[in-house]
């Protein structure tokens, strides 16, 4: 059977739910069936029945949703508390990261679970597309709002006389995220639709069957779809970040030609923010790239040789999927819980300082308030 899967739990989805490539185009269960052979409950083929596949797709989106929910409630409501007090750009892009990490938690894994349970789609033709399009939302949200973090964290560094302005364009950013992540799901209520099984008619599913006049449209929309979601946010990352190690690295090394307790305050403390830029880079990246790498290496693997991809157990491919759905869990523990630990930071830092403000003199003062401020545009 010549297939290509591309339903769409981001727009790549290419293991599921009966969607296919290549003329002329076929459904899940027709390979050595012939056209007249008609199915009923009893002789359905092994993938048009619930099966242990299933149950396992089952219980890992549950324990995916759950731990995504507990983590990026808490991450969104710490960041509301805080906002009140005194919200930054980093507290609301960290806010939009939550939101669209559990737009994915309680649209996306839900319709999951409930999908593998009933097997066949049961919800009628309008919630197919309505669905379709929010359960890749979330996900173009998620990679949008990194980008916004990264250039942001660029803008902050390599920018800093212009910091007054980053406040609007924090907002305008955020605006972008959204409109393009609107734009980016909007072909998803197109091409998906409900569609009859040939030799069961009472089968139905929610596919992309015939919505594709040749196999070259839908590779191009697959591609387009892994490039917004996975290379553009890849690239932005890498080049923002190596971007501030760079910058702070020059700084660093200028200083050192520097004269006066300033500059050599000034320069451990840039040592320190380069230290924790790095780290946070390689958490940022490894993540990003260990969550979506492997599945978007059997996705290409799929596009351009199925046939031979097709001998890789669907388990596995499922599998893959689940996988790069934990970006949505570690988001919460990468953003939110380094952004508490150097606020923890900030505070042991400072009190200490207030301290010795009665007895110390004012060049001691001025640590804490360097400190701050080369925090912030890290």
């Amino acid at each position: 059977m010549d297939m290509m899967d591309s339903d769409a739990n981001t727009v790549l989805h290419s293991v599921t739910k009966g969607v296919h490539v290549g003329p002329p185009p076929v459904w899940p269960g027709m390979d050595n069936v012939t056209n007249s052979s008609m199915f009923d409950e009893s002789n359905l083929p092994y993938d048009m029945k619930f099966n242990e596949g299933h149950v396992v797709a089952i219980v890992t989106y549950s324990i995916l949703m759950v731990v995504s929910a507990i983590g990026n409630i808490t991450v969104l409501t710490i960041i509301l508390k805080r906002r009140r007090k005194a919200g930054t750009r980093i507290h609301a892009m960290l806010m939009h990261l939550a939101i669209a990490d559990l737009l994915v938690t309680f649209l996306m894994m839900p319709l999951e679970i409930t999908w593998a349970w009933t097997v066949q789609w049961i919800l009628g033709d309008p919630l197919c597309r309505i669905m379709s399009f929010f359960r890749i939302f979330g996900l173009y949200l998620s990679s949008f709002i990194l980008i916004c973090i990264s250039v942001d964290r660029y803008l902050a560094v390599l920018q800093p006389m212009r910091l007054y302005q980053m406040d609007r364009r924090g907002k305008l950013m955020i605006a972008v995220a959204w409109i393009a992540s609107v734009i980016c799901s909007l072909p998803q209520s197109y091409i998906f639709h409900v569609e009859r099984h040939p030799n069961a008619t009472w089968y139905e599913q929610c596919v992309t069957y015939n919505a594709f006049s040749s196999k070259l449209h839908e590779l191009a929309y697959l591609y387009f779809g892994m490039f917004m979601m996975y290379w553009l946010p890849l690239i932005v990352i890498l080049f923002c970040y190596a971007s501030i190690i760079i910058e702070i690295y020059r700084r660093s090394r200028e200083s050192i030609c520097g004269q006066g307790t300033d500059n050599v305050r000034r320069l451990g403390f840039l040592g320190r923010a380069k230290s924790r830029t790095l780290k946070m880079t390689i958490i940022i990246v490894i993540v990003f790239v260990v969550c979506w790498t492997p599945y978007y290496i059997m996705a290409i693997w799929y596009w351009t040789d199925h046939k031979s991809a097709q001998m890789v157990d669907q388990k596995v491919q499922h599998a893959l999927f689940m996988f790069a759905c934990t970006n949505s869990c570690m988001n919460p523990i990468v953003y939110g819980a380094f952004n508490i630990r150097t606020r923890r930071t900030l505070v042991t830092q400072v009190r200490p300082s207030a301290s010795l403000a009665s007895t110390a003199c004012t060049t001691e003062i001025r640590l804490p308030a360097l400190s701050i401020s080369v925090r912030r545009v890290e």
